[in-house]
């Protein structure tokens, strides 16, 4: 039986869908000026899994990111480019894209632009005013009384007074309280024309937070299982989403217990690089194809998901080199025990241990724990259980999107790519060279060779029959 970490209750709950079957997801997706960053890449790779799971556990499910393709980091990158918001955000969009398949992840089901949803959040923000929980202020913004809403905070768990204004929370003097929220934001002469749409209100473009709860609702629905994001969106992002739907659907007053506008809602945790938060300022902020450039994707979904999604992950290259290792051994255990049709033992210990693993809040690192004991026992085994065991290692780590290639074809990548190492040509060339010296009992010659190839990061490995095999450190 599924339990989620429900943020907004602060305990893990057992999972029961709206809809028996089925399960509705909306995860925040990114804000395209630039290009994806590690931090990004968590929050692709972490949902990624939970709805591989979910599915793998029979559900039917509807998985929606979305794209913030409007916001003012937008307009002032497509103004410094001199370049067009469409051009801008369609190039980055690509490039995000581009990101998510070398990672080996799947799109989402819907991925929905907010630019393609101004009419969904005028009818949300015109509900609000009728609500009386929205006002113009004199400078034209449209804004959400947060005081009027009752439930507000129920999310971060602290109360109104204690709650700081979040980074993208302009305080002006217009506002009628420092914590209200901008709904649509009046257009400045000087802003482009493509930043503006027409409103009741002026012209004038939505606020970010007005966005995520008019694309989620028309997708969705006003009710939906889960919502996701990075634990930075938690205030006063997802905050303000609650407030926005549900003030829209129930007015001042509480949602009712089982029709609140979200019934789980998911955080994964912060990333940091070198045990320093991960900033620009710090220049230890790393794009996803950079990192890609050297590391294979696996490594990199791989170390995301030895570490809990809640918990916060250091990020440097010694993690990522030990998520290397750890993969060679699962993929060397693997070696030697071809694929087949052998059907998997779902009463086996290892089914079961690692079910019960991801079923407690998909917990990675336990499943992935079950994943070293089980290729242990592989090592062990002979014959036909062998090749059992190794179906189900390869059949449980499917579900995380881990051991799908053929052992040899990552064995031999190595762990970080490099233009300067040896070709497959030219290590098999001195394997070759070894073996005619092993033949001729230059037993110095052949040793040099082994251990020049290790000084150049190739490893080799005699087998039973006189074969040789080889792997990249």
């Amino acid at each position: 039986m599924l339990q989620i970490y429900n943020t907004l209750s602060r305990s893990k709950e057992v999972f029961k869908p709206i809809e028996s079957g089925k399960v509705k997801i909306y995860v925040c997706g990114m804000t395209v000026y630039d290009f994806c960053h590690i931090g990004h890449a968590r929050v692709m790779i972490v949902f990624d899994m939970v709805v591989r799971w979910l599915r793998a556990s029979g559900y039917e499910v509807l998985y929606v990111r979305n794209i913030t393709d409007i916001d003012d980091k937008i307009i002032n990158r497509a103004i410094e480019n001199k370049e067009s918001i469409a051009a801008l955000t369609s190039r980055f969009i690509d490039a995000m894209r581009a990101d998510s398949d070398s990672l080996g992840l799947m799109h989402p089901d819907q991925e929905p632009r907010a630019t393609e949803f101004i009419g969904q959040m005028q009818g949300m923000i015109s509900r609000l005013i009728e609500q009386q929980l929205a006002y113009q202020a004199d400078d034209g913004d449209v804004n959400f009384a947060v005081r009027l809403f009752s439930g507000y905070g129920k999310l971060s768990g602290k109360s109104l007074d204690e709650l700081q204004a979040g980074e993208r929370v302009t305080i002006v003097g217009t506002k009628r309280d420092p914590h209200d929220f901008v709904l649509w934001k009046s257009a400045k002469p000087e802003e482009p024309a493509d930043t503006r749409w027409q409103s009741p209100w002026g012209e004038g473009r939505p606020g970010w937070h007005i966005e995520c709860s008019a694309m989620s609702c028309d997708l969705l629905g006003e009710h939906f299982d889960i919502h996701g994001g990075g634990s930075d969106l938690q205030f006063p992002h997802h905050e303000n989403e609650i407030a926005q739907s549900e003030g829209a659907l129930y007015g001042k007053g509480r949602a009712p217990s089982d029709e609140p506008f979200v019934h789980y809602w998911m955080h994964n945790g912060h990333i940091r690089v070198n045990e320093e938060k991960m900033s620009k300022s710090l220049g230890n902020f790393f794009l996803i194809r950079d990192v890609l450039k050297t590391y294979d994707p696996e490594v990199l979904r791989f170390f995301m998901l030895r570490a809990h999604y809640r918990s916060p992950i250091n990020y440097s290259d010694a993690q990522l080199d030990e998520a290397h290792a750890g993969l060679v051994r699962l993929y060397t255990a693997l070696a030697h025990t071809p694929s087949s049709d052998i059907a998997i033992d779902i009463e086996s210990t290892w089914v079961q241990r690692f079910n019960a693993a991801m079923n407690d809040d998909f917990n990675t690192p336990e499943a992935i724990a079950v994943l070293f004991d089980l290729a242990s026992e592989i090592n062990r085994a002979n014959g036909k259980e062998k090749d059992q065991l190794a179906n189900t290692l390869r059949s449980l780590a499917g579900s995380l999107n881990f051991l799908q290639r053929e052992p040899n074809q990552f064995l031999q990548a190595g762990a970080r790519h490099t233009e300067s190492g040896l070709s497959v040509e030219q290590i098999e060339l001195q394997i070759t060279a070894r073996a005619n010296a092993k033949q001729a009992k230059d037993f110095a010659k052949a040793d040099g060779i082994r251990k020049q190839l290790l000084e150049q990061g190739v490893v080799l490995e005699d087998k039973p029959g006189g074969i040789t095999e080889w792997r990249r450190l």
